[in-house]
């Protein structure tokens, strides 16, 4: 597992699917959930995607098509 190790801020930019409190699965679960979600990495913003199974779940975004992941650490949610 590779993780992000810079610092970033999340971005709140949903699509129009959460904008109307639906969901990508029936169950909820998956291996690429799209989130509300973008955070900034080497001066773009990238999607935050979710891998949930069970009760488990980790946030991660895609540059250059290999996951790295996110963590509580060093992202923050802009106080609203």
């Amino acid at each position: 597992m590779t993780y992000k190790e810079t610092d970033s801020n999340l971005v709140y930019s949903p699509l129009w699917w959460h904008k109307c409190g639906l969901q990508q699965t029936a169950s909820g679960y998956g291996s690429k959930l799209t989130t509300p979600y973008k955070v900034e990495h080497n001066g773009r913003l990238y999607r935050v995607y979710s891998v949930c199974w069970s009760n488990s779940g980790a946030l991660y975004i895609l540059p250059g098509g290999e996951r790295l992941y996110l963590s509580d650490s060093n992202t923050f949610r802009p106080e609203e």
